[in-house]
């Protein structure tokens, strides 16, 4: 035996002493009673010709009584048999006036000569030894001394075999060795898990030998290929690759040492091989592979869709897994939509058809999205709750892992994978999803700070001039009156004065809407503005809005009409939430000129309440529609056709509903006109 010890010089040897010998005093007292050790005890009687016959052995420092033959074994005399353990002679005692029975007895030694038993004859009735008697029991003697000597050998050989077979069970390594006929004659334990369900072969020309083994590129390997094979044909391999398929499909990489067993005569008796599992250390490998392509990717791509793909892809490929997707949500809408999706092109199961939207807490990526945390479905094929049951592609898939996409505290998308086979959970795939939707999560958050950071930018220079233009144009009224009053004469004033000063009232009026709904807005952005967040029947505000839009139109060519529930309650401010159904229905009746219809819609989609408003008046060109909601912004048509605003109407409206954790945007609409779509939660948030 040896061990490498980096203390006497790393790679060097250093020879430990031989393991002790076991003496008979470690030997169980098992291993001689009864069986041999009687019929030892026969054949003692009948060399001797004496009726009892007994044979002793110093176990735990007691003589004690392994073997005997004849009715009176009790009666040997101990004494005797003592002094025969302390001296190492024969004691013979015939039968005489000094002694009332006659005693032979014989030392017994060990492998080393040591006295460890007696040999005794014993007869009660007159005896004088013969020497035949005395040579039969020292014959005995010397058998019972082989005996001994061949119960330690055994003993020892069995307690080497437990001491290796503790050895190699306890390796973190599969150990197997075959005889010269390749005949497997040693398997570990650590062999037997790395076997697993599998049928353990018999020899290498068993087929079971080679099944789901491939090399380190991934080809099957042939008999002749397999290592313990070719260590038995004198080959000694060093850290080869080897990589198992098992049954269920799930793969392990291992790094094989295996040698021939050469005997004393120089020919090979075997070959033994070891099997260390690299497959962590293989998959934190790919892991950092995945984590270095999914960086590459956010770092390359400027959209979500591409970007998510490429993320999606390496993910696939690291997994070994066959689907993926990348849902983002809608808060206010209470939907989560497909970003990117990703099928390996290996896949033959079928298409899998990929909802257009799924509900807060629907499916298995809503309910992550609810749940806010990682979600494992073992097998989505058995009856659960979350994933109906589907046909197709989906029939064919299995394991199933949703990870939430979070910056900091918000939701923002759902990382949600699947394999086409049962996976139980793990905590490496697991933590590394979770890296991953991190990183998507950042991208996202850094996206939509660019985003609003070009927004600003580009709307600044325009605001500027949108609100100087605003605010010039009633200061110049305000002062070109101003001195046409100044500079008139009495009969000037007497007849323009109140015209003129109607003009400045109303300018001055326009300045002080601007500046009020300009602060309005700041306070709104900035959260100066408290709003109450009770329960508001907010079918009760649209229909209070629409009856007053009503009395207002009447003898108009504005008709209005709504399709509103009797009730709908959500979370809100009352006041605030009708500015907002005030400013959109004077909007559609203001930009309709001509006439036209004002249709007024409220209903609940999933768990959230939209309120859309059309009409069918002046409309917006297709590249206006995302300036719309701007500060002081005003389509080219209101301005060309000199209709009355500030531009800043909408920009409040969408405030309000922000802080309302809604969200406000133009929908699509058939013919002349507009639809402006409002979302609001129906839940507090």
């Amino acid at each position: 035996m040896g061990r490498t010890d980096a203390g006497d010089g790393a790679g060097r040897a250093r020879d430990m002493p031989p393991p002790r010998a076991p003496g008979l005093a470690d030997l169980p007292r098992e291993l001689f009673a009864g069986g041999s050790a009687d019929q030892l005890a026969a054949l003692l009687a009948q060399a001797t010709g004496a009726p009892t016959a007994t044979v002793a052995l110093a176990l735990d420092g007691v003589l004690q009584t392994c073997g005997s033959h004849g009715p009176d074994a009790e009666l040997v005399p101990a004494d005797l048999a003592a002094r025969v353990l302390s001296t190492g002679e024969a004691v013979i005692v015939p039968h005489g006036p000094s002694a009332p029975a006659a005693y032979l007895g014989q030392p017994v030694h060990d492998q080393d000569g040591a006295v460890v038993g007696v040999c005794s004859a014993y007869d009660p009735g007159p005896r004088a030894w013969a020497a035949e008697a005395i040579r039969g029991c020292a014959a005995a003697a010397l058998v019972a001394t082989q005996l001994v000597t061949e119960q330690i050998a055994r003993h020892l050989i069995d307690r080497q075999h437990r001491f290796l077979d503790a050895v190699l069970d306890s390796l973190h390594d599969g150990v197997v060795a075959c005889d010269a006929d390749g005949r497997f004659v040693l398997i570990n334990q650590q062999m037997f898990r790395l076997w697993g369900n599998a049928p353990v072969p018999d020899n290498l020309d068993d087929p079971a030998s080679v099944e789901g083994l491939l090399d380190e590129l991934g080809q099957p390997m042939t008999r002749n290929d397999v290592i313990l094979r070719r260590a038995l044909h004198g080959e000694t391999v060093r850290n080869e690759r080897l990589v198992v398929q098992g049954r269920n499909r799930r793969t392990r990489h291992y790094l094989v040492d295996a040698q021939p067993i050469v005997g004393p005569d120089g020919g090979t008796q075997g070959a033994v091989a070891a099997l260390q599992d690299v497959t962590r250390q293989r998959r934190a490998e790919r892991f950092r592979s995945c984590e270095l392509a999914v960086a590459n990717a956010l770092a390359e791509e400027n959209t979500v869709e591409a970007a998510g793909r490429r993320v999606l892809e390496a993910v696939v490929s690291t997994l070994g897994w066959v689907h993926a997707e990348l849902w983002l949500v809608d808060v206010p809408a209470g939907m989560a939509r497909p970003a990117a999706l990703w099928t390996a092109p290996y896949w033959q199961g079928g298409d899998i058809e990929v909802p257009p939207e799924l509900a807060f807490g629907e499916g298995l990526s809503g309910r992550a999205w609810q749940v806010a945390k990682p979600l494992w479905l073992r097998d989505i094929g058995q009856p659960q709750s979350l994933i109906p049951l589907r046909t197709g592609g989906w029939s064919n898939l299995h394991a199933a892992l949703a990870v939430p996409v979070q910056d900091g505290r918000d939701i923002l998308g759902v990382l949600t994978v699947f394999a086409d086979t049962v996976e139980d959970p793990e905590d490496e795939l697991v933590a590394l999803l979770a890296g991953i939707a991190a990183h998507i999560g950042q991208f996202l958050a850094r996206r939509l700070v660019e985003d609003l950071q070009r927004q600003l930018n580009r709307s600044k220079d325009e605001y500027l001039a949108l609100i100087s233009h605003e605010l010039r144009t009633p200061l110049t009224a305000i002062s070109t009156y101003t001195e046409l009053l100044r500079g008139a004469d009495a009969q000037g004033l007497a007849a323009d004065a109140p015209a003129m000063l109607e003009v400045i009232e109303r300018n001055t009026a326009q300045l002080r809407r601007i500046i009020d709904e300009l602060l309005e807005l700041s306070a709104l952005d900035t959260g100066h503005i408290a709003m109450s967040t009770g329960p508001v029947d907010i079918a009760a505000v649209v229909a209070e809005a629409v009856q007053e839009v009503r009395a207002q139109t009447e003898g108009t060519a504005v008709t209005v009409s709504a399709d509103l529930p009797e009730a709908l309650v959500l979370p809100g401010d009352p006041a605030r939430l009708r500015q907002v159904v005030d400013n959109l229905l004077g909007n559609a009746v203001k930009y309709s000129p001509d006439g036209g219809q004002v249709s007024v819609r409220l209903i609940v989609n999933g768990g959230v309440a939209e309120l859309t408003v059309s009409d069918t008046g002046i409309g917006v060109t297709e590249d206006e529609r995302d300036r719309l909601f701007d500060r002081m912004y005003r389509s080219n048509r209101a301005r060309n056709r000199a209709i009355p605003g500030t531009g800043l109407g909408l920009s409040v409206t969408r405030a309000i509903v922000q802080r309302h954790h809604g969200t406000i945007e133009l929908a699509d609409h058939e013919g002349p006109g507009t639809t402006v779509m409002v979302r609001l939660p129906m839940e507090a948030r």
